[in-house]
């Protein structure tokens, strides 16, 4: 019997449960990726993607064909695609990982599954990892991911059955009609770069990442860099998990700061599914407000002149235009920065997080719908139960930049400015002949702009229906405490005490 098994986002043999049982399924198993132009043209999709999941793709065709069935590539529609392999190949059972997608690639396996029944193919979608479909309630999910992440490990398959069938060649981002998009220091695609970055983590880069990773410039080393990765399934989490937890077992006793840096690593790979799971659980959160009282707070039609100079880089808040040029030419940036450009967004130009959001997801490499949107209405302050963070941008960048040299390589235009005023040049006494000429003058006064927009969100969250509908969400979606493992999920509202260096209510984006 043939098993289809459709690729999503889990793109390696090693560790995938769903292709694991495929492969038990049938004789022999069809392996199929369906490059889709309709996806890619959707506003959170970019060349820059579909650039980084080619290169997988090729790599795990290659990998597959030695194993004696390489990957098959279509390039069209789902529904068409899958009919006509259907017809060609008469395959009666598909099976593929549950995808915890955007609003499109939910409405396309909607189709799908019409499809399916109507062509009497069973369809059977595989959990993926920790996040649950149709999960009755948070009370015992902690323990359940940390139950997931102690399994062993899924072996890739050590060989594949020939199927007489084109494999396909991986189009390009031309040929899927996406526009240019530059992206010099892109992060490239595959699993052999990702075991080679999990590595250099484990074994030197990871030493100060509890130090190291809130600022842009050394956080792009410290860092794991492994989000894109996880992203579109060239690692399986339990994977990096399990590596993370080896490497903290070796380092106890250590004095060198890897006990440190791989609990403080454990912690943010635990905030991954976390997150993807409201999405999962309230598809919505792309689409509305969290909470319903802040629909109208900002205008749906956001200022197109504070939108284009935040998207390009050109607020004239230095650090916050420096971070945004780095985003655009790396497609990666830390996770505090990331909370800084969405907060300055949100609160500074007061620009709706519908807006800026997909400008967002295109410029992330690492873009999980799972974790973008739960996280973007977060730091814009519309979920109801988490704390406002208005980040200040001119402070952000003398703590995380003291040097200057960050800002000064994303916006040269600075140079003359002196270092002691080079997050507010408008203080300088040759602002005048640099600002409005070589660098923008700031949109905002920073101070100011964050003052207004704290006195509009705490007069609604003083309404006397905010309440009750912030319970609800609580409920529904806050974490909960993982007992059986000896450790907890901080709970998302806001805390009554808050440790030094510990803030639930940060963006976790990446790793």
């Amino acid at each position: 019997m043939t098993v289809l098994y459709w690729f999503k986002r889990d793109l390696r043999l090693e560790d995938n449960p769903a292709l694991a049982a495929a492969l038990a399924a049938g004789e022999t198993v069809l392996p199929l990726y369906i490059a889709e132009p309709a996806y890619w043209a959707e506003p959170d999709a970019s060349a820059r993607q579909w650039d980084f999941v080619a290169e997988t793709l090729q790599e795990l065709q290659d990998q597959m064909g030695r194993l004696g069935a390489p990957l098959v590539v279509r390039v069209g529609d789902a529904v068409e695609v899958l009919d006509a392999l259907h017809k060609a190949q008469g395959f009666s059972v598909m099976v593929s990982h549950e995808e915890t997608g955007n609003g499109w690639s939910f409405a396309r396996d909607r189709r799908v599954a019409a499809w399916a029944r109507a062509a009497g193919v069973h369809w059977r979608e595989v959990s993926q990892m920790a996040v649950i479909r149709r999960l009755a309630g948070r009370d015992g999910w902690a323990a359940r991911r940390t139950a997931v992440m102690a399994q062993a490990t899924l072996a890739a398959p050590s060989a594949l059955r020939p199927i007489d069938i084109a494999p396909g060649a991986v189009p390009t981002a031309a040929q899927l009609g996406l526009s240019p998009d530059p992206c010099p220091d892109r992060q490239r695609g595959g699993r052999a770069q990702a075991l080679d970055d999990m590595a250099s983590f484990l074994n030197h880069r990871g030493q100060n990442y509890r130090r190291a990773m809130s600022a842009p410039g050394p956080g792009a080393t410290a860092c794991s860099r492994l989000s894109p990765y996880l992203a579109f399934g060239a690692l399986s989490e339990r994977e990096v998990v399990q590596a993370g937890q080896a490497k903290l077992a070796a380092a106890n006793g250590s004095r060198q700061g890897w006990v440190g840096a791989m609990r403080s690593f454990e912690a943010r790979l635990a905030w991954r599914p976390h997150f993807m799971q409201k999405l999962e659980d309230e598809p919505a959160l792309e689409f509305r407000c969290l909470h319903p009282a802040y629909e109208m707070l900002r205008p749906r039609q956001s200022d197109p002149a504070r939108l284009a100079a935040w998207a390009s880089g050109q607020t004239g808040l230095p650090f916050v235009d420096a971070c945004m040029r780095c985003l655009i030419a790396t497609g990666w940036m830390n996770f505090r920065m990331r909370a800084m450009l969405v907060a300055v967004a949100s609160y500074h130009l007061w620009l709706d997080w519908r807006a800026t959001a997909p400008i967002l997801a295109r410029l992330f490499t690492d873009y999980e719908p799972g974790i973008h949107y739960p996280q973007v209405q977060m730091q814009s302050g519309t979920t109801g139960m988490n704390t406002i963070r208005i980040y200040n941008p001119v402070k952000q960048g003398k703590d995380q930049d003291p040097d200057g040299q960050f800002t000064r390589r994303w916006c040269p235009e600075l140079a003359a400015i002196a270092d002691v005023h080079l997050q507010e040049p408008w203080k300088a006494g040759n602002a005048g002949a640099v600002l409005g000429r070589a660098y923008p003058a700031p949109l905002v006064d920073p101070v100011e702009a964050a003052r207004g927009a704290k006195a509009r969100i705490y007069a609604v969250r003083s309404g006397a229906r905010h309440r009750a509908e912030a319970a609800r969400i609580i409920e529904k979606h806050a974490s909960r405490k993982d007992r059986g493992a000896g450790r907890h999920f901080v709970n998302d509202r806001a805390p009554r005490t808050r440790k030094r260096g510990h803030d639930p209510d940060q963006l976790r984006f990446d790793l």
